[in-house]
């Protein structure tokens, strides 16, 4: 007897659903980002009129402006700080700012008020982007759901109504509302937003759905077996959240001193003011003294000699393609000793291809079930000159009975077909069936193209009046067919929960006999099944999704499908290794077969497989609890919270979802996987260069500090010096701008030298 599920289609009235509106914080929406426009505003309004010696009248009251708008909120936040005994960098850079204001230096304070306010906005904008994306991921789970009641009616509810053990409907095209089982019905389910898998993944009866996922061209009924509050996807935005928030509160390199000295700083300031007061010094010299030490011991070259490098470095990787955030990211990322890399989309390009067309030998073009069939294949479809379909023909015939579909293998098989100039034949009286394949015909002949579990067309189910070429009538049918050719019809099928199929179209998972041993089946009617199943298990062993093409029920070929590995992939991970004295971890929501097969062609042991979001996340902590530095690559939503946990994040750019960009600290804007391992030696190159900073900013200070303290340094000198060392490290952190700081080629074991 027919389901209700069975008969009822798909409504079309309502129409598209609309986008979600996605949730994006304006910039100037932030109070910081104001502050530092007007700030920078001020700025070149005066800087023209200054440097054309212009009455001062005209641009002192801007400067004034500038100092005000630029450095109120981060002196009060300093002045904040003061109450817990901190002294904040923030107050500093005021203090520093207005001192050199008081001593004739106003471009120059005014210039670090505009520097400090604007890094200050860039801060509170990467933070307000990555909030937003943390709140937009819970659009991807959709705000209603229809619920079936007992009765057989449907209800519209809103998703978080949903409780347990409640049963909905989820049409084609549609969300599904909850984590669940599927009751009943067959389809295929996109869920790349949780596991990352590149291909949809084929679900029946038994098998576990996720909210947010896609439902393909079937339909769904699924019990409710989570709180919607407690799906994978709410799961993965509270694992973002708790990851940004423990992560422990970087400091640059310079930071770990530099509150020590700039209380030793102040205290010794005011020492040498008062020490010679007290012996009965005039006022006016013991205070130009003070000034003086003030200015020579000020942390200013100190603050340079971090900034630049980092800055510089930023800059020349921005180059060449690689987005760092901000100088703390820079830094830590020289820091790194373990790598973590996701599979789709990170080691693969993220689009499967057609790798592997192999006609089956003895494949006749003029051949098929009816025998003395008269039709010439041969001139559209290629064939040798034994008459044999060759790969070619294979390829188009294919690409012929795929081209109607959405599917992801089928636009591989179309793409492979057009890459090679082949023409595809029109298709009629097409069908698709979820887990199981599409049925078309091509020039006459019944063409199935789908897994090597699904049987040839009537062979396995009723004969319809309706299907002139023998295929099923409906996407329904086919769903409820067995997958077995000695399965009796609309026997129950069911596949364990999880990710782990090969393929979205192979139906291995979702029955006890292996795709070899039903191609291979002795009692089936096919010539070439024995030789079809050496094919497909070759091909599986290798790691391809494999793909039967029949006609007229008999295997004509069969095509290998994979997603491919980056071309710099082995070079990478060999870089890496040589980096970080370890070999990269490889971890996926993949399965097993497929993710160790890769790994093994990029030179890749350790893989750990299968994983959900919370999985990768646990295994990132408990490499940091070793006291390891992890750097995780990925680009999915199933990646951002290892990318918030772990000491950096890396994301791919052209692929890469909102959330894992936003979460990032840093992104590959042009999917290079090179460019990784050269970011990680510029930003050690980087680090090299702050050392040499400090050691010549710390030469200048001690020297002209002794100076003024042994003799009289006159005031003019003490600046001269003070601005000379400024200038020296500035200049010395800007060499990683140029274009041979970056290495191009990375060979393992060498590092360059900073200047080179």
């Amino acid at each position: 007897m027919p389901s209700a599920l069975d008969q009822r289609p798909a409504p079309t009235a309502a129409g598209p659903r609309p986008a979600a509106p996605r949730r994006r914080t304006r910039v100037l929406a932030l109070p910081e980002a104001r502050w530092a426009l007007a700030a920078l505003v001020l700025f070149l309004a005066a800087l023209p009129l200054k440097l054309l010696d212009a009455p001062a009248w005209t641009w002192a009251p801007l400067f004034a402006a500038t100092y005000v708008t630029g450095g109120w909120e981060p002196g009060w936040e300093g002045l904040k700080a003061l109450k817990d005994r901190t002294l904040d960098v923030d107050l500093l850079m005021v203090v520093a700012a207005l001192g050199a204001a008081a001593i004739g230096q106003v471009l120059d304070g005014a210039l670090l008020i505009v520097i400090f306010a604007t890094s200050g906005a860039l801060e509170a904008v990467a933070t307000a982007r990555t909030a937003d994306s943390v709140r937009g991921l819970l659009d991807l789970a959709p705000t209603t759901a229809t619920r079936l009641l007992p009765d057989g009616r449907e209800e519209r509810v809103a998703a978080e109504e949903l409780r347990v053990g409640d049963t909905v409907l989820v049409r084609p095209g549609e969300r599904v509302g909850a984590d669940g089982r599927v009751l009943d019905g067959a389809s295929e389910v996109d869920q790349a937003t949780i596991t990352g898998e590149p291909l949809p993944v084929a679900k029946r009866p038994g098998d576990e759905v996720f909210a947010g996922t896609v439902n393909g061209t079937g339909a769904l009924r699924v019990r409710v077996g989570r709180d919607p509050a407690d799906s994978v996807i709410a799961r993965i935005v509270r694992m973002v959240e708790e990851a940004s928030e423990t992560k422990a509160p970087t400091q640059l390199f310079i930071e770990k001193v530099e509150q020590r000295y700039s209380i030793g700083m102040v205290i010794a300031t005011l020492a040498v003011f008062a020490v010679p007061l007290a012996f009965g010094s005039a006022l006016q010299p013991a205070l130009l003294r003070a000034m003086t030490f003030m200015i020579v011991a000020s942390p200013c070259a100190v603050v340079l000699s971090t900034m630049p490098p980092l800055l510089s470095a930023i800059a020349n990787a921005g180059r060449h393609g690689v987005l760092a955030k901000s100088a703390v990211v820079m830094e830590r990322l020289g820091q790194v000793d373990t790598v973590a890399l996701d599979k789709t989309g990170t080691l693969t390009e993220g689009t499967p291809r057609v790798t592997d067309v192999r006609p089956l030998a003895g494949a006749e073009v003029g051949a098929g079930r009816g025998g003395g069939l008269d039709v010439d294949l041969g001139a559209d479809l290629g064939s040798d000159p034994d008459g044999h379909l060759d790969a070619d023909g294979l390829l188009a015939l294919a690409a012929a009975a795929e081209h109607p579909s959405e599917h992801p293998l089928a636009r591989a098989i179309v793409a492979a077909a057009h890459e090679r100039g082949l023409a595809v034949a029109a298709a009629t009286d097409f069908t698709s069936v979820p887990g199981r394949g599409v049925t078309a015909t091509v020039e006459g002949r019944t063409i199935e193209v789908g897994s090597p579990t699904s049987a040839p067309a009537g062979a396995d189910a009723p004969t319809s009046s309706a299907a002139g070429t023998g295929s099923p009538t409906s996407d329904t049918a086919r769903a409820d067919a067995p997958t077995s050719s000695t399965a009796k019809a609309g026997s129950p099928t069911t596949s364990p929960a999880g990710t782990g199929s090969p393929t979205s179209r192979t139906a291995a998972a979702d029955t006890p006999t292996s795709s070899t041993a039903e191609a291979g089946s002795p009692t089936s009617a096919d010539p070439n099944a024995q030789q079809a199943a050496t094919l497909v298990r070759m091909l599986e062993e290798q790691g391809r999704t494999a793909v039967v093409v029949r006609r007229d029920g008999v295997a004509v070929g069969v095509l290998g499908i994979a997603d491919r590995l980056r071309p710099d992939a082995r070079a990478t991970v060999s870089a890496l290794t040589a980096l970080t004295g370890r070999a990269p971890v490889l971890l996926t929501g993949d399965n097993e077969s497929a993710a160790r097969y890769l790994a093994a062609e990029a030179g890749i042991t350790d893989v750990r497989a299968g994983l959900l979001p919370q999985d990768k996340v646990a295994a990132v902590r408990h490499w940091e609890s070793e006291g390891r530095r992890v750097l995780v690559v990925g680009d999915g939503v199933n990646d951002a919270p290892a990318l918030a946990a772990a000491h950096t994040g890396i994301a791919m750019g052209k692929a890469g979802s909102d959330l894992a960009l936003e979460t990032a600290d840093a992104v590959v804007v042009r999917d290079e996987l090179a460019t990784i391992p050269a970011a990680v030696v510029l930003s050690r190159k980087a680090r090299r260069l702050v050392v040499q900073n400090l050691v010549i900013a710390g030469a200048f200070i001690a020297t002209l500090v002794a100076w003024d303290l042994i003799g009289t340094l006159p005031l003019p000198l003490g600046v001269a010096g003070h601005e000379g060392s400024t200038v020296v490290v500035g200049l010395n952190g800007l060499r990683l701008l140029r274009e041979a700081a970056w290495p191009n080629t990375y060979t393992p074991g060498y590092e360059a030298p900073p200047g080179d």
